[in-house]
């Protein structure tokens, strides 16, 4: 018998705007409201709700045979709330089936675990209570920002009290074994982890309208044929994918609808096969063995790793800064600061500053608002910059009076006077930026590349950075 668990992850970050440097100070909008609003409105019309009434159809016409999950991040949802409630309604009408399923993850799809712990639970914790106050849920299962997992995260959710985890079946790390069982991660004692089946799931979401693929078109009863196979190799087959497939990143003139509307009759028609959410598979079937990974591992790219959002010197020094700020923030209790600095944690920030696919036209910045990685890394930073202008007019008594104004005034002008003629020398110093894959010269028009050289040359060597400092090195400075 094999079990086939589908789990689709819907996710919309706030996208930000073209923040400038003359900004810095002035104006606290970091977030594209136009550009957040169409493209949710969008989605919603060629994905979320088409989608949602096949599957609500499939679930009644099958008499709840037919049964999946969701993992919607706190940001999707603040979007669906604002601006297409439509949507929200549709997913409470599938909470009532009884036959879905809602995931647990940090409510504002970031890398909290890797940089603050304690941010990371208050974000899960966040997003338990808005599953629970949206579709009378209490998730059991967890899943991470981006599939990242590692032997400690799992430890540390199942500290947490969640009964099952879902991670990503690298081959390097299962080897001979199969994704289509039950694990557990070597440092955890009941927990139970589920490894995605990425062969059958980019079948799907990635392959399916390329006719160079030598097995297009996929039909379902092919599709139901290979999970068939699984017959006697395996328990439980995990479809994980993005929801978007469904309409978005596969348009409806692909078929993907007509395909999803048949595959689980397809399927169904084995006498051995069923649907299960995974709360369902970690109640029916035991671990068969253990996994260890010790490194992180996600779901991107061959390598399988963090390159995707860490892997060159702008999204490291992006990221450092950020979470430098973390306790700044919080200490200041003032709630539009803090929910601001948390969306910045969104991980599409930092692939948007990824140098590594930026030419291959990969479908991860197909919502991509830059012209190039150097343009999203110049504009991240002017926000953290004006975040710790924020922070300084909460604690006034920390740099205030008239000396202080001239200086933030020369400050902008010195910002203003880098962006222009002096970039170009400034971003011929020796850097990290040597450390970027030379294939992508092309990515970006030369200012801006030259322009995120230069600032990140200054974050690297704590020299002037947009307004004088690094935004970390700023406010601490201004708090001697």
């Amino acid at each position: 018998m094999v079990s086939v668990c589908f789990y689709f992850q819907v996710h919309q970050p706030f996208r930000l705007r073209k923040y400038q440097v003359f900004d810095i100070g002035r104006n606290h909008d970091y977030f594209d409201e136009a550009k957040n609003r169409q493209i949710a409105e969008k989605v919603a019309n060629k994905c979320y709700l088409p989608a949602n009434r096949i599957i609500l159809d499939l679930i009644k016409n099958t008499k709840g045979r037919f049964r999946c999950a969701y993992s919607i991040t706190g940001v999707a949802l603040e979007q669906f709330e604002r601006y297409t409630p439509e949507v929200i309604e549709s997913f409470k009408e599938l909470a009532k089936t009884g036959c879905v399923e809602f995931l647990s993850e940090t409510y504002y799809h970031s890398l909290s675990y890797i940089y603050s712990k304690e941010d990371f639970r208050r974000q899960v914790e966040m997003h338990k209570d808005k599953i629970k106050k949206l579709f009378s849920q209490t998730p059991t299962v967890f899943r991470n920002t981006e599939l990242v997992f590692n032997n400690e995260l799992a430890n540390y959710v199942e500290g947490m009290g969640y009964k099952g985890i879902i991670a990503e079946g690298a081959d390097h790390i299962l080897g001979w074994r199969s994704p289509n069982f039950l694990y557990r991660a070597v440092t955890t004692k009941k927990i139970k982890v589920l490894l995605k089946n990425y062969k059958l799931s980019d079948d799907i979401a990635f392959r399916f309208s390329n006719k160079g693929w030598e097995e297009w078109p996929l039909t379902s009863e092919k599709f139901a044929q290979w999970v068939n196979s699984a017959n006697g190799n395996g328990e439980v087959l995990n479809l994980f994918m993005d929801y978007e497939t469904l309409g978005e990143h596969q348009w409806e003139d692909t078929g993907i609808f007509d395909f999803l509307k048949q595959l689980p009759w397809e399927i169904l028609r084995h006498p051995d096969n069923d649907f299960v959410t995974p709360t369902e598979a970690i109640k029916r079937y035991d671990v068969r063995g253990e996994v260890d990974m010790h490194s992180f591992v996600s779901w991107a790219d061959i390598e399988r790793d963090l390159s995707a959002w860490i892997g060159n010197s702008m999204q490291k020094n992006a990221l450092k800064e950020l979470y430098q700020l973390e306790s700044d923030v919080l200490s200041t209790g003032e709630s539009k600061l803090i929910e601001d600095w948390r969306k910045l944690q969104t991980s599409d920030h930092f692939y948007y500053m990824c140098t590594k696919w930026f030419a291959d036209g990969d479908v991860h910045r197909y919502f991509n608002p830059y012209d190039s990685p150097y343009d999203s890394f110049i504009a991240f930073m002017n926000i953290l910059n004006d975040i710790v202008f924020r922070i300084r007019d909460i604690e006034p008594s920390a740099c205030s009076g008239p000396k202080q104004k001239e200086a933030d005034y020369n400050a902008r002008k010195r910002a203003g006077r880098d962006y222009g003629e002096n970039t170009a020398k400034d971003a011929g110093k020796d850097d990290d930026t040597s450390k970027y894959d030379g294939k992508d010269d092309d990515a970006g028009s030369y200012d801006s590349k030259t322009r995120a050289k230069a600032t990140l040359s200054a974050t690297g060597q704590g020299k002037g950075f947009l307004i004088s400092e690094t935004p970390s090195r700023l406010l601490a400075e201004k708090k001697r």
